[in-house]
């Protein structure tokens, strides 16, 4: 009788490196293998890098920027990405191109941006005539996430790309050192083991001792997947890292926590995929106000756009467009969904301004004073356990093991 041979999980999924992921070792940076590998074929393409400043016309002329202080995210655009593809990487890949342009800071996640851009001999240029139709590959570094717009833009004019957000020393040297073939690769396993799912069910264990459950449902949808491989000529855009599975909810009610940017905590109720209050927990009432008077204003803000779980394992960056990534994390995003595929669109809300995508990310360094006490699917006529305190459940690492 043979014996039953047990899948053997990689090294970066073992019981260690999910207790302490800031032990996993990565490769060094290599402009040449991200850029090949997420975007094959590269040969004949024209790339080109887009950053955001205040004052764009002012900063970005013969790199301004680099002499003054600040500007982090713009400056390893600068260094690791601009400098890269000019001191070889272009001709290893086979591009041409390599110009930098800079656009003004939309001060909001995927607002859809202003067509003004300029170059950096300072000339005023115009995204819809200068930049989409003539680059195949476009890597968006910003302060601000623009994978929406860029999205919509790149389905209208052909071109592939990057949104890079917020990027880092521990990003570079982690969530976009990774094998992306395996992070995709691991990315489908999960899919596949929630594809279709009925609905999500998510327990959140306050400290002062209640349970919040928030109830969304996804009507057995196809699960997606963010898993930074942008191949062949389709136009499409990897938001970098990558390493996600999502569902656009049909709709959702309960109640959830939330940490505000100022460290408030509150409740927010939900009924029908709407976040219709939030009430106070800790911390500052004018910014449980501030919240309420803007989903009076603009009920549209309040919209459930996205659930999504994370699925590498990955050090703790401080920055959300890495560590929403986290196998064992989950967040929720309000507002457009357009680019998932959803039927939010920037039209629908009162203001531009308000038409954003946020998430709100779940996950221990971020949301410290609550816990994911446990995640559950219903599919058919099964329910399976996804996360528990924060880590996989046993459905999720065996998935991983198939």
């Amino acid at each position: 009788m043979n014996a039953i041979s047990t899948p053997v999980l990689p090294d970066y999924l073992s019981e260690d490196i999910l207790l302490h992921p800031e032990n996993r070792k990565f490769p060094p940076f290599d402009l040449v293998r991200l850029l090949g590998t997420v975007f094959d074929p590269t040969a004949g393409c024209r790339v080109c890098i887009l950053v955001d400043f205040d004052e764009p016309a002012e900063l970005i002329k013969d790199f301004t920027f680099l002499s003054h202080a600040g500007f982090p995210v713009q400056k390893n655009a600068h260094k690791h990405f601009h400098q890269g593809l000019h001191q070889g990487a272009m001709e290893q890949l086979g591009m041409t191109g390599g110009e930098m342009f800079a656009y003004r800071c939309t001060h909001g996640s995927n607002l859809d941006l202003a067509d003004d851009v300029w170059d950096t001999a300072g000339n005023h240029l115009s995204l819809d005539r200068d930049i989409y139709p003539n680059y195949d590959l476009i890597l968006c570094i910003s302060t601000f996430s623009a994978t929406a717009p860029l999205t919509a833009k790149a389905r209208q004019y052909g071109f592939r790309g990057a949104t890079m957000h917020g990027l880092n020393d521990v990003i570079l040297n982690s969530g976009l050192a990774v094998n992306y073939h395996e992070v995709s690769a691991d990315a489908e396993k999960l899919r596949l083991a929630m594809t279709r799912a009925d609905s999500i069910e998510i327990d959140f264990a306050l400290e002062d001792g209640r349970i919040l459950t928030a109830w969304l449902g996804l009507g057995g949808q196809d699960a997606q997947k963010s898993h930074g491989l942008c191949l062949g000529k389709t136009p499409d855009i990897a938001n970098l890292p990558a390493g996600e599975v999502y569902f656009v909810p049909t709709d959702a009610r309960g109640q959830f926590p939330m940490k505000y940017e100022d460290g408030t905590l509150g409740v927010l109720d939900v009924a029908d995929r709407c976040i219709i209050r939030s009430t106070l927990i800790k911390g500052n009432q004018a910014t449980i106000d501030a919240h309420n008077a803007r989903l009076a204003d603009d009920p549209m803000t309040g919209t459930l756009g996205e659930l999504g779980f994370g699925t590498q394992v990955l050090p703790v960056s401080g920055a959300d467009i890495q560590d929403e990534k986290v196998l064992g994390t989950c967040h929720l995003a309000t507002g457009r969904d357009d680019h998932l595929g959803g039927d939010i669109l920037p039209s629908m809300f009162k203001k531009h301004e308000n038409s954003t995508h946020d998430d709100i990310l779940f996950a221990p360094h971020k949301t410290p004073n609550f816990n994911i006490r446990q995640v559950r699917m219903k599919r058919g006529g099964q329910e399976e356990i996804l996360i528990e305190n924060f880590r996989p459940a046993r459905y999720l690492m065996d998935a991983l093991a198939g």
